[in-house]
């Protein structure tokens, strides 16, 4: 699990016997480590093609921190969109170098059609390399490292590998960190903002390493109720995974092993997070908490207060704006309906499992007079 060889050969493994795929990893194998060098040339050349570079600092990122599924990518791009800073395109972070990506951007389409992107359903994610996507995807795609491989590959591994991405068995916050501000650096350049819009559910698991890393930035904790953000995302990635490779084809015993491990990871983000802030290892002046219910019925009152919280004017302009977006959020109805049996689940179990979650960051909710007569 300590190098990128180690991590390529277990992928490797995962998908020769689990899904019978021999050839293409090898190739992909090829592909990511040419990639790897050529990317790496190319950011060493961007400080003489891009001067201005040297002189940019990523040291104030907005960062939305929390499990998938919690209406982390509408608001990272609502943000993005309303001028709070820059996003990163997923294109950006599989090819991070300005130059490079001057180079590409021409061809962007045809590179579509071999994005890995192509495997979302657009129903439950819609996202292309022209999106503004989660920067976990930057260190998947320069480490092969992270709870993507985790959740797409290595939780269908013989052993049991989920410890190796707690950062209490092994803390990766370091190398992820000055990675990161590499690529924030330049997206900050290439879209001439002076502010980062991150998203990072990894940080979960070790927040207080990244605010010490970053003692400037202002986390967005984004909070939904278990019982819709487990299935959700379950949902999605199992999406990806069938229409790569046909998870619903597989054994039982390999699809339940899987669902089980899966399901100790949505619990893991939960629950270190929550240790981290009860404990006080998290400085709790610099989080602030977006409740999906709240964005959903109030996101009038939601984003003043977070305006307040961020330093960021509420203009007029911005004020109609978010009065539209609320509006439509009221109205809204989610055509997505899971089945927690589907998954090996029930109610009473994640309730139990998730106590601690709905107790410190569910209470019931109380809108505001005007938000209640909306609803």
């Amino acid at each position: 699990m300590n190098s990128i060889l180690s991590r390529m050969g277990r992928v490797y493994r995962v998908l020769r016997r689990t899904f019978g795929v021999r050839v293409v990893p090898l190739f992909v194998a090829v592909l990511f480590a040419w990639v790897r060098t050529v990317v790496g040339i190319a950011m060493a050349l961007d400080n003489v093609f891009f001067p201005r570079l040297r002189k940019t600092r990523a040291n104030r990122p907005i960062v939305l921190v929390g499990n998938p599924r919690t209406g982390t990518t509408f608001l990272q791009r609502f943000l993005a969109d309303e001028g709070f800073g820059s996003g990163m395109e997923l294109f950006l972070m599989l090819y991070p170098s300005l130059l490079l990506q001057k180079l590409l951007r021409p061809i962007l389409p045809l590179l579509e059609k071999v994005s890995p992107a192509k495997f979302h359903s657009t129903d439950a994610h819609q996202t292309s390399l022209s999106s503004v996507e989660t920067d976990d995807v930057g260190v998947l795609f320069r480490y092969l490292d992270g709870f993507f491989l985790y959740g797409f590959f290595l939780s269908f591994d013989d052993e049991d590998l989920l410890p190796g991405f707690d950062p209490r068995v092994r803390d990766t916050s370091a190398r992820d960190a000055a990675w990161l501000e590499a690529l924030w650096r330049r997206s900050l350049v290439l879209h001439r903002a002076d502010r980062n819009i991150a998203k990072l559910f990894s940080l979960a698991v070790r927040l207080p390493q990244f605010l010490a890393r970053f003692p400037e930035a202002q986390i967005l904790y984004m909070a939904r109720d278990p019982l819709s953000v487990i299935p959700s995302s379950m949902s999605l990635v199992i999406g990806v995974l069938d229409k790569a490779f046909g998870f619903w084809t597989l054994p039982d015993l390999v699809r339940k092993r899987w669902l089980d491990r899966m399901y100790k990871a949505w619990i893991l983000l939960l629950q270190k997070f929550h240790e981290d802030w009860t404990s006080g290892a998290i400085d709790k002046s610099r989080v602030f908490l977006v409740r999906y219910d709240r964005m959903m019925m109030d996101f009038e009152g939601l984003m003043d207060e977070m305006c307040r919280f961020l330093g960021h004017e509420l203009t007029p302009k911005l004020r109609a704006t978010v009065a539209a977006r609320g509006e439509k959020q009221r109205q809204y109805e989610s055509e997505h309906r899971y089945d927690l049996e589907k998954f090996g689940l029930t109610e009473e179990q994640v309730r139990r499992d998730c106590a601690f979650f709905y107790q410190t960051f569910l209470p019931p909710l109380e809108l505001p007079a005007p938000a209640r007569g909306k609803a």
